[in-house]
């Protein structure tokens, strides 16, 4: 049985963040920096009741009678109850045997073309393994992109104007970074194990490295540009994060509406309409949350029962990060020509420049990802190389098919060139003939 480390990461995280946010905003009130302390608390406390409602959900504790699990839920001690849960039944199913299994199918990856089916047996520890695992990879996005992601920028703008970092601080946001990186690592193991649920998927090291070079320089860069961007417009900001939030929000309603399709009813079968509408909600707040900071690698479709896209859209996937390219661009573009004295020492091209190369950078270990280390690689439709050779050969095409037109016209204007400059065997004929004229006149 596979031992139960994403747990333990996941615990280990959201502890140690909350209880470096309570000792920051500590130090926040001894300062008399009330508002900062209020943030503090604020994107500190809300994603640890989202945790707790999250885990209380997947597990279905609302319509089971656990009062004790309840009260330490209400207490903000779930996860830590969760995990002792977690490694209890690690510890006893190595001497414990079951006598009721069950048997899974899952394909293999292709092999020469052929794809097997293999038949597993799961027990029932092992099957409360995986509901545990799955509700805790579920809080680690929902406390990375709701909680971590505007904590750390909250810090790091209240460093850019105090102009120092302390060392619990500086703490703080190296935590931050590795919980707002986990869970978009942990999203995108998620988006490939839905995608592909049918097959027998196992995702390797190197893989994981890729995924955390890729998400780091992402989101690092992603969040320096908004801080940058925030201290020199404050106002500007709301602007540029409400556009930001309501776009990715609402896309998937319009797709919604726009299909035609009947309202879901089979996400929960204990939830009523109203609680379905509120569970939908809370998932387009999440993906705007994540797509706000990065790349969400999955595509919210409310009309599908998974209520996730299982197609690999690279032409989404480009529009994407093309975009958040020229909107970081344009960012630093307006730092640059509002920046303040706090910026005195600081070379602003330069910054501009690593800033860019950094995203850049991000984007190079994510198509080193998906053309190497991407699990079911095998089952795409066309890889990383063989698309940009696509378009590589569309552009020459599109360059060829210009051509032509231009050459033609070359070809037409040499002759009537030719002709003013050389005479031709007709004029040349003429001018005897007019002389043998004039000499037969003057004769006569």
């Amino acid at each position: 049985m596979k031992f139960p480390g994403s747990v333990l990461a996941s615990v280990f995280l959201f502890v140690a963040e909350t209880t470096a946010a309570l000792y920051l905003s500590s130090t926040y009130r001894s300062g008399g920096d009330g508002m900062w302390q209020a943030l503090t608390l604020l994107f500190s406390l809300l994603p640890c009741a989202l945790v707790q409602l999250t885990l209380l959900f997947v597990h279905r504790d609302f319509s089971r009678d656990r009062p004790l699990v309840l009260l330490l839920h209400l207490l903000q001690l779930g996860p830590l109850y969760r995990c002792f849960e977690v490694f209890c039944i690690y510890c006893q199913s190595s001497h414990i045997e079951e006598p009721y299994v069950s048997i899974t199918k899952k394909r293999q990856m292709p092999k020469n073309g052929f794809s097997e089916e293999i038949e597993k047996e799961v027990g029932q520890a092992e099957g409360k393994l995986f509901t545990h695992r799955s509700a805790f990879s579920r809080a680690s996005v929902i406390q990375a992109f709701l909680g971590s992601a505007p904590q750390l920028t909250l810090q790091l703008y209240i460093s850019t104007l105090q102009q120092h970092i302390t060392i619990g601080r500086c703490f703080f946001m190296v935590l931050s970074l590795l919980s707002i990186v986990y869970g978009a690592l942990r999203c995108n193991i998620l988006a490939i194990k839905i995608k592909y649920d049918e097959y027998d998927v196992k995702v390797k090291p190197l893989a994981y490295v890729c995924i955390f070079l890729w998400r780091s320089f992402e989101i690092a860069t992603r969040v320096i540009v908004l801080v940058l961007f925030t201290s020199v417009l404050k106002a500007w900001v709301v602007i540029v994060v409400l556009v930001n939030f309501f776009s990715f929000f609402l896309y998937p309603w319009i797709l919604f509406w726009c299909s035609g399709s009947p309202f879901p009813e089979n996400i929960e079968k204990a939830l009523s309409r109203v609680g379905t509408t509120i569970v939908l909600c809370f998932l387009t707040l999440l993906y705007a949350g994540i797509n706000m900071f990065c790349w969400s690698a999955v595509q919210l479709k409310i009309n599908n029962p998974d209520l996730i896209s299982k197609s690999q859209n690279w032409y989404r996937l480009l529009v994407y990060y093309m975009l958040r390219f020229i909107e970081n661009a344009f960012l630093l573009l307006m730092w640059y020509l509002y920046k303040t004295d706090i910026y005195m020492y600081v070379c602003a091209p330069l910054l501009i420049l690593q800033l860019l190369i950094g995203y850049c950078t991000a984007i190079l270990f994510m198509l080193i990802f998906y053309q190497f280390f991407h699990p079911c690689k095998k089952l795409f439709s066309s890889s990383v190389s063989e698309s940009f050779q696509e378009w590589v050969k569309c552009v020459c095409c599109d360059c060829r098919q210009k051509k032509p037109p231009e050459s033609v016209g070359k070809t037409d204007l040499r002759p009537t060139e030719d002709r003013d400059e050389t005479p031709s065997s007709s004029k040349i004929s003429s001018v005897p003939s007019q002389i043998l004229n004039a000499d037969e006149l003057s004769s006569a």
